[in-house]
């Protein structure tokens, strides 16, 4: 069944059409009972569809992929990855179906990509099917980012589907239509690899040169310039994600993208009190993707990308294994400057403070933290009123208020410019024991404290009058905190 878009949205299937041999075309399974539980009508409009479409019958069955738009090509893409750091040479979209690219306002290409779609080829022994939770759960995380200014992928819509789905109760069923930069990840180049043909290696390498870093067209080694690239996007996202307490959760190779978007929002959340060693995933158990790792990690995924590139990159091996590591090692100074540069930012330096003064007042207010078991968000945010003259917001949290004054009087000396840290330092983020909250009430059908949480999230620099509890720790009783990837 196709259905005619009542937009200005054209359809293409590049990806399907220049790598066949890593997309399978597929349907999705049907949507018995549809019902729009999350439109993001910004981001429609953005991307040229109608909203009232979207929200009638012919629009929510294009939403579930029950009806396709001309010019949109099914498929589930293929791809590898090293789960916890032990390699699976054949995962994919076991769940999920890209539909096809579309052209946004700005003139960049965008997937669209529908997730809990259904059983494919790639499912192994999953069902294929996603629930209310853990897709709204993206919805509100990806949203958060997208307004915290970090690179994410986008929810587009979340669907109700009108089934009923097993997992350790009966929980209602539901599909999320996201939107990317694309879905390239550090597992298709690695599926690629492991296949053998370098023909195929190098039309993914193109592919991806072309729709994320053009620029590398012009270098004198095209595919170590796509690396050095990658490298570049990663190392800024991930520190991005440190600064504001990020933590994605399962770090698997296959959750890395190309064009250094955040991706597949599964057992991820915020830090409350900060603590390097903070894991929130229930299958995380030793801690691989603690908050602290998580720069490490990206640089061991990033090894792994650099190994399926060393044919392309050169045919002497070891020439293109020197040159990758050379690539590989300007992970870490780039990262270390995003993040020094952040951290400056946060605490409100002028431009002129030395890195050497700015790196170890920076360390030392972290390890302040730490010992003192302080919440990160609210910390920082309290901090620029100790620039303008009221210390009380930050140092009534830290029990060795003679540490904490001893560190103030090196940060204050240095003229810490307030305004600046409140254009930086959210007031909101997504409080883990409000997103449950949020995911509870919705699954069981209340859709009130979703929306009313996503409208704060949207302005999270914007101090508002009623909305103290969005700003506010969680509440003592409410315990250790667990995601899950909802699978």
């Amino acid at each position: 069944m196709s259905v005619p878009l009542q937009s200005r949205v054209t359809f293409d299937g590049r990806f399907a059409r220049e790598l066949p041999e890593l997309a399978v075309a597929w349907q999705a399974d049907a949507a018995p009972a549809p019902r729009l539980l999350a439109l993001n009508e910004s981001l429609a409009e953005h991307l040229g569809f109608d909203v009232a479409f979207l929200r009638s019958a012919e629009g929510l069955a294009f939403l579930t992929g029950n009806a396709v738009p001309e010019g949109a090509t099914p498929v589930a893409q293929a791809y590898s990855g090293h789960q916890f750091g032990s390699f699976n040479p054949r995962l994919g979209d076991g769940r999920a179906l890209l539909l096809g690219e579309i052209t946004d306002a700005d003139g960049n290409v965008r997937d669209v990509h529908l997730k809990g779609s259904g059983r494919t080829p790639f499912a192994r022994g999953g069902d294929g099917l996603a629930v209310v939770g853990p897709m709204l759960r993206e919805y509100v995380i990806s949203e958060a980012m997208e307004a915290l200014g970090i690179p994410t992928t986008r929810s587009l819509a979340v669907v109700a589907t009108g089934s009923d789905v097993q997992r350790e109760t009966v929980l209602p069923g539901a599909l999320l239509t996201r939107v990317a930069g694309s879905h390239l990840r550090v597992g298709s180049f690695q599926y690629a690899a492991a296949s053998g043909d370098q023909d195929l290696l190098r039309r993914l390498a193109d592919h991806a040169i072309n729709r994320h870093h053009p620029s590398a067209v012009d270098a004198d080694n095209r595919y170590l310039a796509l690396f050095s690239s990658v490298v570049t996007a990663q190392a800024s996202l991930v520190a991005q994600w440190m600064l504001t307490g990020f933590i994605h959760g399962v770090m698997n190779t296959d959750n890395m993208t190309i064009s250094g978007e955040t991706i597949d929002y599964g057992p991820c959340a915020f830090m409350d009190v900060f603590d390097y060693a903070a894991v929130y995933s229930s299958i995380d158990h030793a801690g691989r993707y603690a908050y602290a790792n998580q720069p490490l990690i990206a640089e061991w995924n990033l090894a792994r990308l650099a190994e399926a590139l060393l044919p392309l990159i050169g045919e002497d091996q070891d020439a293109a294994v020197t040159a990758a590591v050379a690539a590989l090692e300007e992970f870490r100074p780039r990262y270390s400057g995003v993040w020094l540069a952040g951290m400056k930012a946060k605490l409100g330096l002028p431009d002129d403070v030395a890195d050497g003064v700015a790196s170890p007042l920076a360390n030392d207010v972290l390890t302040l933290l730490q010992e003192n078991h302080v919440d990160y968000s609210t910390f920082f945010r309290g901090l620029s009123s100790a620039a303008r003259g009221d210390a009380r917001p930050a140092r009534d949290r830290v029990l060795d208020v003679a540490a904490f004054d001893a560190w103030a009087e090196r940060w204050l000396a240095l003229h810490p410019d307030a305004d600046a840290m409140d254009a930086v330092n959210p007031v909101y983020i997504p409080r883990n024991h409000l997103v449950e909250e949020a995911l509870v009430s919705a699954t069981g059908g209340d859709l009130e404290p979703l929306d009313r949480l996503v409208d704060v999230l949207r302005r999270p620099f914007d101090e508002r009058p009623g909305l103290e509890r969005y700003a506010a720790g969680p509440p003592e009783d409410f315990g250790a905190y667990t995601t899950y990837c909802g699978t």
